[in-house]
């Protein structure tokens, strides 16, 4: 659950502060990523933790009332849901601060029906680790599309996960954090190096400066420049952006369009304040792209 504060400039130090607006939204990476998809049109299932306390049963219900399938998400006894406290300035730029109970995190029971092919693309984020990573073991097993949102995280955590996937898409620093290069292109390149045998498919987002993929086929990486818009709010761009990407997996599109779409997609929610609240439908991304 966030709370998303809205102000003229982020804080420089200790005070009191009067946000513009504010708005309470249930969120997460991956929960947003699949409000994404709901919105899209997309049938979408997720698989996650909360604890048996007010946050959990309000978040379920936001994101059950988006459209998201919640019957998978797991109540654990004694736990605390996960909530954050966010700053977000007139620039777009933000400041998080996210409690995390240790035990959302652990040994996850059962796993939801992927490897009976229940699902056409699995995605999965670097917060929970254990479950992702059997996420992807299942995906490979069902001969689905496993994709990893890469995003910050310890290196142990990336280099378990990078492996397990079939589709990469990492951000800009967990990209450098991996291969050392602080360039987005070089960084794509030094992944598809690493984890880009047997056909994975790599990407890197670079935020203003649009996502880069490498071209297994031609053996170059391809770029997708960020479309320009007023920026108002980057929180959940990247999780709109791989909500869209792995819609597009579904829907067979080749991967410029993927990648055209993806963008088009995160750029729209860049202009509206309140997090994922600002992902578009499919209808609203075909008109900006039109």
């Amino acid at each position: 659950m966030d709370t998303i504060f809205r102000l003229d400039r982020l804080p420089s130090g200790p005070g009191k502060f009067i946000p513009v607006e504010a708005v309470e939204i249930a969120a997460g990476m991956a929960s947003s990523a699949a409000a994404s998809i709901a919105r899209l049109g997309g049938n979408v299932s997720l698989w996650a933790s909360t604890g048996h306390d007010d946050i959990g049963r309000r978040v379920i219900a936001e994101l059950t009332a988006e459209g998201v399938d919640c019957s998978h998400v797991r109540r654990i006894d004694g736990a605390r849901s996960a909530f954050s406290s966010i700053f977000v300035d007139a620039t777009g730029e933000r400041m998080i601060v996210p409690f995390y109970d240790a035990a959302l995190l652990s040994v996850p029971e059962v796993t939801p029906s992927i490897a009976d092919g229940a699902f056409d693309v699995v995605m999965t984020d670097v917060r929970w680790p254990l479950a992702a990573a059997e996420a992807l073991k299942a995906a490979r097993e069902a001969d689905v599309h496993g994709v990893l949102d890469a995003d910050t995280a310890p290196l142990e955590t990336l280099e378990m996960l990078l492996p397990l996937a079939s589709h990469i898409v990492a951000s800009e620093p967990a990209a450098e954090l991996v291969t050392g290069e602080s360039d987005p292109e070089r960084a794509t390149v030094a992944l598809a190096a690493l984890y880009g045998r047997d056909g994975t498919f790599i990407a890197v987002t670079g935020g203003g400066r649009g996502c880069f993929w490498y071209d297994e086929l031609e053996g170059e990486v391809r770029h997708m420049p960020a479309f320009q818009v007023n920026v108002v709010d980057t929180l959940a761009a990247g999780d709109v952006f791989h909500g869209a990407f792995a819609w597009g997996l579904v829907r067979g599109y080749p991967m410029y369009q993927i990648m055209r779409f993806a963008s088009a997609a995160a750029a729209i929610k860049c202009s509206r304040f309140g997090g994922r609240r600002g992902a578009p439908t499919k209808s609203e991304v075909d008109d900006f792209l039109s």
